[in-house]
């Protein structure tokens, strides 16, 4: 009782910053800026996992961001779920744009975008009361159905096996713990083709081995096809491009030049995330300036 009172109290009358702890708001407007003060950008962690697909962030995962997204995460102060919706929701537009998506599907496509959150583990959601990346991304399907942009959440990703606790880990023992970890749903791979663009969401990326794992398992989604039909229909994962057969199949998805031209399967797949690691950021010089004048 005394946790159902403590969640609609922060609702409705939010204790503090859920940024700074300085005020009683759900973020003053210093730790708003820190959060979307600035244009959602792409990460790349270093060293960048093979399979990664393109990430945008709303924000370096830093000071005020951190404590935001710690208090949502960790606290259950759900009353910061619409801002850090709106965040993700940025992150996801960029990402739609530098994939040359539109608005209401890839390539004029009529299905809405599909929002697939990276699951967190049970013991996690259970310990947590609530799996914050996917109330997160339902914030962020409405923001963006609200402001003309055909959305929809897809929670499509199941874990196959426990994994081990990734705090403590490096780069390279995460992808290797998390390997092999997800997959999608039964029927979901039907879902994946419906013809609108699929992003990857979650709130946090670090070293992006969840990112890349929860893209394999896309990938492997989509084979539900099979070989013999895959030049036969479009898919949000790996649309249909000139050339594409049998053998580029068996190897698995090319990048296409800048132009998007060649025989190459062009990948469509986005991911966006509220924040990344402050260092994974392009543009580094720029993003120092922007967080030196949030402060």
């Amino acid at each position: 009782m005394r946790g159902w009172w403590r969640d609609l109290t922060d609702l409705v009358l939010p204790a503090e910053c859920g940024g700074c702890g300085r005020m009683r708001a759900v973020l003053c407007p210093r730790c708003r800026t820190a959060l979307s003060g600035t244009p959602p950008r792409r990460v790349r962690p270093d060293p960048e996992p093979a399979g990664l697909p393109p990430v945008h962030a709303a924000a370096p995962y830093a000071d005020e961001v951190r404590a935001a997204l710690l208090a949502h995460k960790e606290r259950g102060v759900l009353a910061l779920t619409p801002p850090l919706g709106e965040a993700l929701a940025a992150a996801v537009r960029a990402g739609l744009l530098a994939a040359g998506s539109g608005v209401g599907g890839l390539d004029g496509s009529p299905g809405p975008v599909l929002l697939v959150p990276v699951p967190s583990a049970r013991r996690a959601v259970r310990r947590r009361g609530h799996d914050p990346a996917r109330r997160i991304a339902l914030a962020a399907a409405g923001e963006l159905r609200r402001t003309g942009t055909l959305a929809r959440v897809a929670a499509l990703l199941r874990q196959r096996h426990a994994v081990a606790d990734q705090a403590g880990l490096d780069a390279r023992q995460r992808l290797d713990n998390l390997a092999g970890a997800l997959a999608v749903a039964p029927g979901g791979g039907r879902l994946l083709c419906g013809g609108g663009p699929v992003v990857l969401v979650d709130d946090l990326m670090t070293t992006g081995a969840s990112l890349t794992e929860a893209a394999r398992a896309l990938r492997a989604a989509e084979s539900w096809r099979g070989p013999d039909t895959y030049g036969m229909a479009r898919s949000p994962v790996y649309p249909s491009a000139a050339g594409e057969g049998r053998e580029e199949r068996k190897t698995g998805p090319v990048k296409a030049g800048p132009n998007g031209g060649g025989d190459a399967i062009r990948e469509a797949i986005c991911a966006a995330v509220v924040a990344a690691s402050p260092d994974s950021f392009e543009n580094k010089p720029e993003l120092t300036e922007n967080l030196r004048r949030c402060r």
